[in-house]
């Protein structure tokens, strides 16, 4: 895995409104083509993250950088053109459109017809599910291939990231584990990937390197596999700290 990263928040203090700050002073580093994936309890800022990546939410302090160019103040249209998707927690489908409506929206800003058509049979082979509901209502699709045609539509101006909220949010196991099956597919095909994800444990098992985060900071950092092993894991994010003492 290189050693430069592909994204990176740097020194990054944000918060809303002139409420108390949610990120203080976080660093993220995505590789290229991997799956880093952020990990906490409730509160700890993991989404916060993603909203000051993709340009939803301006960090008060920090810098932005995406391929070593600052990005930090761009505004979330603008993020695409650079490199950057963001699919957003829970479903954000158009149900009363089909798939390859939704799937081509991805692809509003771009021009050049050869290079959607090529893209979209990129994402056809992707997700089959995108290929074989094409034309299908989208709405008519379970949670599971809904959140696929979401995945398919981040992709269509080729991102070197794609952000990804909660992605198995309310869907069943099996569901779940075509979604995480999925993500490793996006990573295998070049794309990386910064995860947001309450179930940990299953998360970890995809990512290549995982995130700590614990008010607004993170606490641990490191290979995936390393933290799965690491009792502070649950220390700080099972709740399953060790009673003190003294």
């Amino acid at each position: 895995m290189a050693s430069e990263p592909l994204l990176e928040l740097r020194d990054i203090e944000a918060g809303y409104g002139r409420a108390a700050l949610v990120l203080r002073g976080l660093t993220v580093r995505v590789p290229p083509a991997s799956v880093v994936c952020l990990v906490g309890p409730n509160g700890a800022g993991k989404s916060t993250v993603l909203k000051v990546a993709s340009g939803m939410l301006a960090p008060r302090s920090g810098r932005i950088l995406l391929e070593g160019t600052d990005i930090t103040g761009r505004r979330p249209q603008q993020m695409p053109a650079a490199g950057l998707t963001h699919v957003l927690q829970g479903h954000s489908v158009f149900p009363e459109m089909t798939v390859g409506e939704n799937v081509l929206l991805g692809a509003y800003a771009v021009r050049d017809k050869a290079r959607t058509a090529e893209r979209v049979e990129f994402v056809k082979d992707l997700f089959p599910v995108v290929a074989q509901r094409w034309d299908a209502l989208a709405g008519a699709l379970s949670g599971g291939q809904q959140k696929q045609v979401e995945f398919a539509r981040s992709l269509m101006v080729s991102p070197r990231v794609v952000l990804l909220d909660e992605p198995s949010m309310g869907l069943d196991p099996k569901a779940t584990e075509t979604v995480f099956a999925q993500v490793a597919r996006m990573r295998e095909a070049g794309t990386a990937v910064l995860l947001v994800e309450q179930n940990a444990r299953r998360a970890l098992q995809t990512a290549d390197l995982g995130c700590v985060l614990d008010l607004g900071r993170v606490h641990l950092s490191g290979p995936a596999a390393e933290l799965l092993a690491d009792d502070r894991l649950g220390e700080l994010y099972l709740g399953t700290r060790r009673a003190s003492t003294s």
